[in-house]
């Protein structure tokens, strides 16, 4: 704290509601671990810049000899590895699913595609949207779904709504599985299988 030009600042620890604690005047500052930040936004909370106190990181570590010999610890370990992978490609990337009226869903694709922020992963997934009128089962709008960076999210949102979105929802993505991780083939390289 010196470093950054803060004299007269005191550290003590507490259990419990932390986060209430600037609000009832016991402190001024808190020091907590985040993952989504909701606490931070739900209280009224803001990262300082440069608050970064400690980095760190995960290894991995195991006998080669027991993952060359025995086949459920190296499944273990593919599972460890791609779970950590899909993990880490969806942080920062969110779900956006929309309803769009089109005569079919080629031309909602096309409306999509038209935007370059809009593809997704490889394209948007375009689904028809089923509903009964006059005793019919009729397709007026299809579902799109799109992976979205945080950043470009409100874009995006803008985006959709502009060729014809509406209930747009949005969801945090945990997993991204996609093709056989890359680490996962330097491993077994690297064990010489």
């Amino acid at each position: 704290m010196k470093e950054k030009g803060l004299e007269h600042v005191a550290f003590s620890t507490a259990d419990g509601a932390l986060e209430a604690a600037p609000a009832m005047g016991t402190t001024d500052a808190i020091l907590d671990l985040v993952s989504s930040g909701t606490t931070l936004r739900e209280n009224n909370l803001k990262e300082l810049e440069g608050g970064v106190v400690l980095e760190s990181q995960a290894v991995l570590v195991a006998s080669k000899r027991a993952v060359i010999e025995r086949s459920a610890v190296l499944t273990t370990t593919h599972e460890i590895l791609e779970r950590l992978e899909a993990h880490l490609g969806a942080v920062g990337r969110f779900t956006v699913t929309a309803n769009m009226k089109g005569r079919s869903a080629e031309e909602v694709a096309e409306r999509i595609l038209s935007q370059p922020s809009l593809s997704g992963l490889q394209g948007p997934t375009i689904s028809p949207v089923f509903c009964k009128r006059d005793g019919k089962v009729i397709v007026d709008y299809y579902a799109i779904v799109i992976c979205v960076p945080k950043k470009d999210l409100y874009t995006s949102v803008q985006q959709l709504r502009g060729i014809g979105a509406s209930g747009v929802l949005v969801s945090p993505l945990t997993y991204i599985f996609d093709t056989e991780p890359p680490r996962w083939a330097d491993f077994l390289t690297r064990l010489g299988l």
